[in-house]
């Protein structure tokens, strides 16, 4: 997508957005205590495809509560492993990505840890991330805003992507890296990391409730006024 020159007018709808769906949705904020280990995050990432996220957050609670810690997981067999993850709606992939990401983290740091990203910038951070097996853009994003790391990322799972593209903010067939470099610069840049980590919240319950894969119902949606698709049904 070519941005304009001067200031990026999706900046601006950006800034009108958020405060309509927090008053359709309510607020939507992770409060401090909520915010998990990177290495937390990580494994609620790989495990989570197609899954819903309280699915793959009790999922994540189980491993560790069973097992001790991620270095223990690793161990585990795959065929056991995967049978621990029958919750998840591919739980032999899940199985197959978690013992091979686990696995690769381990080889290179000695253990599941990732607290060498802390002083490394958000963008080198994502960058090593992605190099895991099973991490993409979305995972990594996630392990940098949603953890403890606190960081300016944001997340873009398949509901969210969908009404970027929708509203004409992103390009319409952007894949998630495309519609992440798309989306970054026209971020208001008064937003914290936790209104980045909001921001994504809502738009997964607009993905969910009204801009849905099959269909829309954009009569009702709080941001019709502000998206393209929307406006060109109420002409």
């Amino acid at each position: 997508m070519q941005l304009p020159l001067g200031d990026d007018p999706r900046t601006d709808v950006l800034r009108q957005l958020q405060p309509r769906l927090i008053q359709r949705f309510g607020r939507i904020e992770r409060a401090p205590r909520e915010r998990r280990a990177p290495e937390w995050v990580l494994v609620q990432g790989v495990i989570g495809a197609r899954t819903r996220s309280e699915v793959s957050n009790a999922a994540t609670d189980r491993l560790l509560a069973k097992y001790g810690t991620w270095e223990a997981v690793a161990e585990v067999p795959l065929d056991e492993l995967q049978n621990e993850l029958s919750t998840q709606t591919y739980p032999n992939v899940a199985g197959e990505r978690l013992k091979a990401c686990l696995t690769d983290l381990v080889a290179r740091r000695g253990a599941v840890d990732l607290s060498h990203l802390e002083p490394m910038k958000t963008s080198a951070a994502m960058a090593w991330l992605e190099t895991l097996p099973g991490v993409g853009r979305k995972i990594a994003a996630g392990v940098v805003n949603a953890s403890t790391l606190d960081r300016k990322a944001m997340v873009l799972d398949s509901h969210h992507r969908r009404v970027l593209q929708r509203m004409g903010l992103v390009p319409p067939k952007a894949d998630t890296n495309r519609a992440y470099e798309a989306i970054m610069p026209a971020i208001p840049p008064e937003w914290s990391a936790a209104d980045y980590d909001e921001h994504h919240l809502l738009m997964k319950e607009v993905g969910r409730n009204y801009c849905r894969p099959g269909s829309t119902d954009c009569a009702a949606c709080p941001a019709q006024s502000l998206c393209a698709t929307g406006q060109a049904k109420a002409a």
